[in-house]
């Protein structure tokens, strides 16, 4: 199976930056940590965050999910 990323090909003169994120991209990310459960190492679900432009081409950034409390992970394991 292809492994591999490519970037797109930068122009020199173009007239708006590239921006390019990596998030939430750690060795087994999802299967060490998640929403509604602790699966290892107690390591909660980080905040997710939806980045989108509007139809005027503005930036707007919206809260999918909050960070997972400490209260939550403790409920999980029934304390």
């Amino acid at each position: 199976m292809n492994q591999q990323v490519f970037l797109p090909i930068i122009e020199p003169k173009a007239k708006e930056p590239l921006y390019v994120g990596f998030f939430h991209t750690g060795a087994y990310q999802e299967a060490i940590s998640g929403y509604g459960g602790i699966k290892h190492c107690l390591i909660p679900a980080p905040q997710h965050i939806i980045i989108d432009r509007d139809k005027t081409g503005n930036f707007t950034t919206k809260v999918y999910r909050e960070e997972q409390k400490v209260d939550e992970m403790l409920s999980i394991l029934g304390y």
